[in-house]
């Protein structure tokens, strides 16, 4: 692991880009993946992200997935396997009914899955990082109800 990351940031030429990625089906994280900035689409429909759960969550993992396309074909549903996912997501459209998606409004009470619906925007953005077995969730969507939890 610590050659493989030496290696990899140890060149002769120097960057700061992001490794980034292209997610257009369902797929299981690890730990390699994190660092990653994922570009999501769904034109072939639905599909879901799955999340290293229980002994596999290393802490100081981090993802960011930026919705790709206007108005996603189908739902992505970002899963965690049991509700240890604990954030919100900020709307920004301005209404005074409804609270941002996530975990309990008291934030005692984690959710299970985050999922982006059909009516995402492109530029909105989910951010995930682990510490001490949880999920702790980021992010913005510019349309009311994109985003759900279950």
């Amino acid at each position: 692991m610590r050659a493989d990351y030496l290696n990899e940031n140890s060149s002769s030429t120097y960057s700061l880009k992001d490794k980034t990625k292209l997610l257009s089906a369902a797929i299981t994280l690890t730990e390699k993946d994190s660092n990653r900035v994922f570009y999501v689409e769904s034109s072939g429909g639905a599909y879901s992200v799955t999340f290293p759960t229980g002994a596999d969550i290393e802490d100081g993992i981090y993802y960011k997935f930026w919705v790709n396309e206007n108005t996603p074909t189908g739902a992505v549903t970002f899963a965690a396997g049991s509700a240890i996912v604990f954030g919100k997501v900020n709307e920004t459209e301005v209404d005074t009914g409804d609270d941002g998606p996530g975990s309990s409004a008291n934030g005692a009470t984690g959710v299970s899955n985050v999922i982006w619906g059909t009516s995402a925007l492109q530029g909105d953005y989910l951010e995930f990082s682990s510490f001490g077995g949880k999920w702790y969730l980021n992010g913005q969507s510019g349309v009311d109800g994109a985003v759900t939890t279950s």
